[in-house]
Parts: structure tokens; sequence; C-alpha cells
């Protein structure tokens, strides 16, 4: 009877000394509080824009379709399928979930099984048996349980430190795609912006080969000499090798879309098009939504989340770990009686351990677990500011960018108007040619000029949109 009630009674102390350990643990180290960042009331440069109402207001999650661009639309789809960057960041949070599994499997027991066969000689100095000591064999088969209690919140702050860590990737996997998405925009807008000036260039070449004939016409009718004809040649050559160099820019442009969509650049083939597209009013949220809403303002957070449970970790390092363990099983030493009841085997027990001296290693991986937090925490405040940075250089440039594009429409015109009457001086014979040459070269930059602030308007409106996390706030 005594052999019975043992096990009985082992199992309830250790049973109690566990819920002893679950009742009394306490978790070792700082619970997370979200650091402090500066939140300004308003953006400086949000002067003239409207200032939407975040209760008013939905954020679009494909924003690109604001620009009305069908083919735009559809090479945005694909680099959410396609983009190997994107695909690659997919497999690191993939590892992070992993890693959260094998965190939370901590709080389970450990379970092995263990069947050995043994043949063993003992010493002839320690028998009593006359003919020497007798070879024996033994079997044994058993199961293992190893389980260490979490006292001290190890095992939680190690789980709540890799979930961050997981929660971070998946800000992480939405900050890769809209860089993708942005970036793919920014160079569709200057492939256009090229097949634009490509257009200008081809229509001043049949411009200015009509201005050839004019003065090759005048020089065989003896009005003008052989240095007008050479100069009306070197303009109209000048002037097609500028249309010949945009193809250099466009392929590249092209070969990066490629690129973005996951696709070799043989496999794309975007066909000119003009760029006519009206850039959208930009009702701009309160900058604190920023924080809520930038996939990189959310990591950095999230991994100032898991820097500060593993300070914790580091902490319970000078604690001591209690260990429970169990084992049942069979042994004997003819195999035919290894399952026998008499041949049954178990033990109870439980062990504290504790590191006395390390040499200050345990205080050093404590120091190193502040100094990544406090580190992780200016990373992350660097990044809101460097967010509330963006949002004023973008809106900056696009209210400079309008100003200017106004301007340059009015020097436009007058450039324009002096090349009319450059042309009927000439034709009268009040101007030289190289007057000429030299009021076309002024209306040409202007034209050049104006097309390209055009496209830098389309390219800062995306670079805003990025800015403001990749939503775009209209009104219901």
């Amino acid at each position: 009877m005594t052999y019975n009630h043992k096990p009985s009674l082992v199992l309830a102390l250790t049973m109690s000394l566990i819920a002893g350990c679950m009742i009394s643990s306490c978790t070792v180290g700082p619970d997370y509080v979200k650091p402090e960042t500066v939140r300004p009331a308003a953006f400086k440069e949000a002067a003239g824009w409207k200032v939407a109402e975040p209760k008013d207001d939905v954020i679009r999650e494909k924003w690109w379709e604001l620009f009305n661009d069908a083919l735009l639309n559809e090479l945005e789809e694909q680099v959410e399928i396609s983009n190997q960057n994107i695909v690659a960041v997919k497999a690191r949070f993939r590892q992070a979930q992993a890693l959260v599994a094998s965190s939370r499997s901590a709080y389970l027991p450990v379970i092995t099984g263990n069947a050995s066969k043994m043949r063993n000689q003992p010493s002839g100095n320690s028998t009593n048996s006359i003919n020497g000591p007798a070879i024996r064999d033994t079997n044994a088969l058993s199961l293992n349980l190893s389980w260490e209690a979490d006292v001290w919140g190890r095992v939680g702050r190690t789980v709540e430190a890799s979930q961050a860590s997981a929660e971070a990737s998946v800000s992480d996997i939405a900050a890769a795609r809209l860089s993708a998405q942005a970036e793919l925009a920014q160079n569709y807008f200057s492939l256009r912006i090229a097949d634009n000036q490509k257009k200008l260039l081809d229509e001043t070449v049949t411009a200015y080969q009509k201005s050839l004939e004019l003065t090759q016409n005048r020089y065989k009718a003896g009005v003008v000499g052989k240095a007008d004809v050479v100069q009306a040649e070197t303009l109209l050559k000048s002037t097609q090798a500028q249309a010949v160099d945009l193809g250099v820019q466009r392929a590249q442009f092209e070969h990066a879309i490629a690129l973005l969509i996951g696709k070799a650049p043989s496999d794309v083939v975007i066909k000119p098009a003009l760029l006519n597209i009206a850039i959208p009013d930009v009702p701009l949220s309160l900058p604190s939504e920023l924080l809520e809403r930038r996939p990189d303002i959310v990591a950095a957070e999230r991994r100032v989340a898991s820097a500060n449970a593993e300070i914790g970790v580091a902490k319970a390092a000078f604690f001591p770990s209690l260990t429970l363990s169990a084992l049942a099983g069979f042994q004997s030493n003819n195999l035919s009686d290894l399952l026998s009841i008499p041949s049954r085997i178990w033990s109870l027990g439980s062990a504290l351990a504790m590191t006395a001296f390390d040499g200050g290693k345990r205080s050093a991986l404590s120091d190193q677990a502040i100094a990544v937090y406090d580190e992780n925490v200016a990373t992350y405040r660097q990044t809101v500011l460097t967010g509330f940075k963006e949002v004023e250089d973008s809106l900056a440039a696009l209210r400079v960018l309008q100003e200017e594009q106004k301007l340059q429409s009015e020097s436009l015109e007058a450039a324009r108007l002096s090349q009319t009457y450059a042309t009927n001086q000439y034709k009268a014979g009040v101007v030289t040619y190289l007057d000429v040459i030299t009021v076309y070269n002024t209306a040409l930059n202007n034209e050049r000029t104006l097309i390209n602030l055009q496209g830098n308007q389309m390219l800062n409106s995306v670079l805003l949109i990025k800015a403001l996390g990749g939503g775009w706030v209209v009104n219901k």
C-alpha cells in the first residue's frame, strides 16, 4: 500500500508546488509604455489646403486610381503579386511568425521517449561472487517530461518580444508594398513626361525642317548667305539629337517598371502616350493621423515594444529557474519481462538552479538590452520626425511648383509671340537668322521647362501620398 501511494503523494506535492509558482509568479522587467513623440497641431505648409476631419473621411487603399489611368492601374495591381522585394519581406514575416510559435512552445513541457538496451559487467572488486562479476543485460523503455516554470516571466517576455517583432514585420510588408507602388507610379509618370517631351521635339523638328526649307529657298534666291543655311541645319540636327536622347531615358524608365512588377525588361512594352492627368486635390488629415497610418512608423514603434520586452528577458536571468521533471517507464534485465508491472519505474522531481557568478555577463546583457531599447526609441522618434518632414517637403514642393507653373506658362506665351515676330522680321530681312535661332531656342526651352514642371507636380503628388502612409483621405 505504501508503494502505491507514494506516486500520488509526490505528484500532489509537485502539483502544489507548480500551482504555488504560477500564483506567485511575477514578471520582471518594465511594462511597455509607448514613447512620446512630437505631434504638431498642423502642417506648416498646409496653408490653403483643405484639412479633412478623420471621422468624415475614408482612406482609399488603391490610391493610384485617383489619377484615372487604366494602364497605371493595371501595372500597380501586378506589384503585389510579382515584386520580389515584397516576396522577400513576406518571407521574413513568416520567419517572425515561426519565432513566435517557437517562443510560445516554452509554455508547454518537453516530452521525450527513450528506449535502450545495455550490456555491462560490474567491477570484480565490487562483487562477492566467487565466480567473478556476472555480465548483465539492462532493457529500458521510458517517457521523460521536463518543464520550466515561468516564475519570473522570462518566457512571457520572450513571447512578447517575438510577437512585437512579428507585428513590425507586418508593417514592413506594407512599407515595402507602398515603396514599390510609389516608385512604379513615379517611373510611369516620368516615362509619360518623356513621351510629352518627345512629341514636343518631333513637332519642333517638323517646324525647323520648314524653316530650313525657307532658308534654302532664300539662299537660292540670293537673299541670304550660306551661313543662314548652315545655322538652320545646325538648329535642326541639334533638336533631332535631343529627341533621340530621350529614347535612352524612356527605355530606362520602362525597364525600371518591368523590375517593379517582377518581369524581364524584354517582356514589358509600354506604348507612347501623352501625360494628360489632372492632379487631384489633397484633403489633408490631422498630423497625429500620420503616426497611425505610416507603416514605417508603426514598424518602428513595434520594434520599441520588442526591445522593451527583451529587457525583461535579460532581467529574468538574475533569478533562479525552477524545473519540474517526471519519468515513467519500464526497466528489466529480461526483455520478456520488460512490460510487466514489477518492471515499471517512475520518478518525480524538481530542481532550482541559479548562476552564482558569471563575471558580469548578465549585467552586461542587461545593459545591452537597455541600450538597444534606447536606440529603438530614438529610431522611432526620428522616423516620426522624418514622416512630418516628408509631408512638409511635398506640400512645399507642390505649392512652389504651382506658382512656378503659372509664371512659366506666361513666359511661354511671351516666347511664342516673340518667335512669331522674329520669323516675320527675318522674312522681311530686318533681323539675321542668328536672332531667329536665339528666339526659337528660348521658346523651346520654355516649352520643355513647362512640361517638366507639370511632371514634377505629378511626381510630388505621389511623394505626398507616400508620405501620408499610402492612403488618400477623401470626403464621403
